[in-house]
């Protein structure tokens, strides 16, 4: 089965670790700015990006966003 990426989750996970946009920033080495684009949909995450913040928040990049799964082409 095949799977979309829908919604970001990264404000539930960071809500979760209690770790706020600007925290996670400064440990990602990024601006907050950027991690607020993730957070409201604005730009999705690189793959590099979204596995440094699972290993950040103790998670699995799957944790990090909605899976829908996709209509298959018959």
């Amino acid at each position: 089965m095949a799977y979309q990426i829908g919604k970001c989750l990264l404000s539930e996970r960071l809500r979760q670790a209690g770790m706020t946009q600007a925290q996670l920033a400064e440990r990602l080495g990024v601006t907050r700015q950027q991690v607020s684009k993730w957070v409201r949909g604005q730009q999705r995450m690189t793959l590099e990006s979204a596995k440094n913040v699972s290993v950040i928040l103790d998670c699995y990049i799957e944790d990090l966003f909605e899976w829908i799964p996709a209509a298959t082409r018959k």
